[in-house]
């Protein structure tokens, strides 16, 4: 969008459309929809190609401004992105299933906690009967079943291997993804210009205007707060590993994930990781440390992370963006879940621009 953010915002107002092109637009527009509906599974490597590419333009304008060519810029970019795929499917993984195996083996040891301390004091205190766990069963089904949770990746390959379709599903996926990456890449700013130049002149100020706010509130969330869970995720993986919990990074990087909505991922963090402090070491110091990692995170989030990574714009509302997300799971899948944010931030942005054209019309006046 590095020409619609430069493009001047005068308004210029054309001839209003006939009954004949409004039918015409809204068919073209249903059209569109449906055909996005149909070609969903085929779109999604397109899509989440051109989500990256999106990501990394501003990194390669950058590099470019600093005096290296747009080629040698992509490239860059791009084999950092290659590297970071790289390292989160074979070390990140099986380091995150391994925590999570852990994770799992502890809970009878919570439940008897729970049952045996816990419950008591309860009862006696309010006089209700609390529900009792039949703590036995619990280690005979978790170590019945841990072995299979081990051996995930294992089964998933032999799975892939017994499915053509879904083979050749991943295949496709995982040569597409990069190859349309670093096209997409590329082109980036020649795409946008030829978008722009089929806009009619009359509407292009207006669409120019629309596009950069829509800009902004995308690479408000996109950028800026997925660069706030990153720190946090590590803050907090570094922090709970200083405290010596042996799920740090599974759990850091947990609590960074949901923090894009606010509180969440502090009160995610902090309940799951005083759960694993509790049945690591049983004792109320490491909940304490672990409570201070947190606060400390949220005090940094607040006062330099997200002033610096995210500033003051105006973007979407965590509300928005986790019913955004829902909603467009349901309707279209995983394909739904990747338009779910830029389609919620055009829906924004053209609600604001309509609420200003009301306010500024006779109909208010």
């Amino acid at each position: 969008m590095s020409r619609w953010r430069n493009c001047p915002s005068r308004r210029i107002v054309g001839a209003p459309l006939t009954d004949s092109q409004k039918w015409l637009v809204l068919t073209t527009a249903l059209l569109a929809l449906a055909l996005l509906y149909a070609l969903a599974p085929v779109l999604t490597p397109f899509l989440l190609s051109a989500l990256l590419a999106y990501l990394g333009d501003p990194v390669v304008d950058w590099l470019q401004r600093l005096g290296l060519g747009r080629s040698g810029s992509v490239v860059l970019v791009f084999v950092l992105m290659l590297m970071g795929a790289v390292i989160a499917l074979f070390v990140l993984l099986p380091l995150l299933q391994r925590q999570l195996i852990s994770l799992i083996s502890g809970l009878p040891q919570l439940l008897e906690w729970l049952q045996l301390r816990l419950a008591p004091q309860f009862e006696s205190a309010f006089g209700l009967e609390v529900m009792t766990f039949d703590i036995e069963a619990v280690r005979r089904a978790l170590a019945e079943h841990w072995r299979s949770v081990g051996s995930f990746a294992g089964n998933f390959v032999a799975h892939l291997g017994r499915s053509g379709q879904v083979v050749l599903g991943w295949i496709s996926y995982l040569v597409l993804l990069p190859v349309v990456t670093f096209y997409l890449l590329r082109d980036w700013d020649r795409m946008v210009a030829a978008i722009d130049g089929l806009i009619p002149k009359y509407l292009q100020p207006t669409v120019a205007k629309l596009a950069r706010e829509i800009d902004a509130v995308l690479a408000e969330f996109l950028r800026g707060q997925l660069s706030v869970m990153f720190v946090l995720g590590l803050l907090y993986a570094a922090g709970l590993w200083l405290v010596g919990l042996e799920l740090a990074i599974v759990i850091g990087l947990l609590a960074g994930v949901v923090s894009f909505v606010p509180y969440l991922g502090v009160i995610v963090g902090i309940a799951v990781a005083g759960f694993a402090a509790f049945v690591q070491f049983g004792d109320v110091g490491h909940l304490l440390g672990v409570l201070a990692v947190f606060g400390f995170g949220q005090l940094l989030e607040a006062m330099v992370l997200s002033p610096l990574l995210v500033g003051d714009r105006i973007g979407l509302h965590p509300v928005a963006v986790l019913f955004a997300i829902m909603a467009g799971g349901q309707l279209f899948g995983f394909f739904g879940i990747l338009v779910a944010l830029p389609v919620a931030a055009a829906i924004v942005v053209v609600l604001r621009h309509v609420r200003d054209e009301y306010l500024d019309s006779n109909l208010y006046a």
